[in-house]
């Protein structure tokens, strides 16, 4: 049975029902609250939407606080995929049952993950039975990249964002990422962030709200 998982919240900002929803999968040593702030900076965008930021299944021997969707160790491709594939399901049903109880269907639901999270919401989200509105993913990678054209059962948005000076996972993670996706039909965006590290910024966060209102029509 998949593991259960919660975390903090924030309602939607017009104080009515929501009408979508933004799911933050967060980075390896971090939780729930690294980014549910993210949502208090897309309120003005994004009035009617509820945000959840769970925290990951795994906490980090040793590393006080700390959670991970999967364990890293060697930090190599094969750990990569075999870490996703292993944390996809309790993620996946998570994603189907906020769904469930905020009484939208997944094409009002988005995904932004960072590092880490961003595996899991690319890994997760082309997978689901039906697409999600869209996928934002920060300094991440796109793990298994040669599983996805065989395995790929929804193509939603996707924007990727990265710094050019990321020193965890480099830039070249992008160029696979846009062209793998690309090539399999899933609508891709892509945006370099001039000498940023492991990171968001303003500029990237902006983009990203944007997005998320794009993929959630209302613009």
């Amino acid at each position: 049975m998949p593991a259960l998982l919660d975390g903090p919240r924030l309602a939607p900002a017009s104080g009515g029902e929501a009408k979508q929803l933004v799911i933050f999968l967060h980075g390896y040593g971090a939780d729930g609250n690294d980014l549910i702030g993210l949502g208090r900076e897309w309120a003005p965008l994004l009035p009617d939407t509820a945000f959840v930021s769970p925290d990951a299944p795994e906490t980090i021997p040793g590393y006080f606080g700390g959670r991970q969707w999967f364990s890293l160790s060697t930090r190599s491709e094969r750990e990569w995929e075999e870490g996703v594939l292993s944390a996809e399901p309790a993620l996946a049903a998570f994603i189907e049952d906020e769904a469930r109880k905020a009484g939208l269907p997944l094409s009002k639901v988005a995904l932004v993950g960072f590092s880490q999270g961003t595996m899991m919401a690319l890994q997760t989200g082309l997978r689901l039975p039906e697409p999600v509105a869209g996928i934002v993913a920060f300094s991440g990678h796109l793990a298994g990249a040669t599983r996805l054209e065989s395995e790929i059962k929804a193509k939603p948005p996707v924007l990727l964002l990265h710094g050019s000076a990321d020193e965890v996972i480099p830039v070249a993670a992008i160029h696979l990422a846009r062209e793998t996706l690309a090539a399999v039909g899933v609508p891709v965006q892509w945006q370099i962030r001039p000498g940023l590290g492991h990171g968001i910024d303003g500029q990237g966060l902006l983009a990203a709200g944007r997005f998320l209102r794009a993929c959630f029509g209302l613009d």
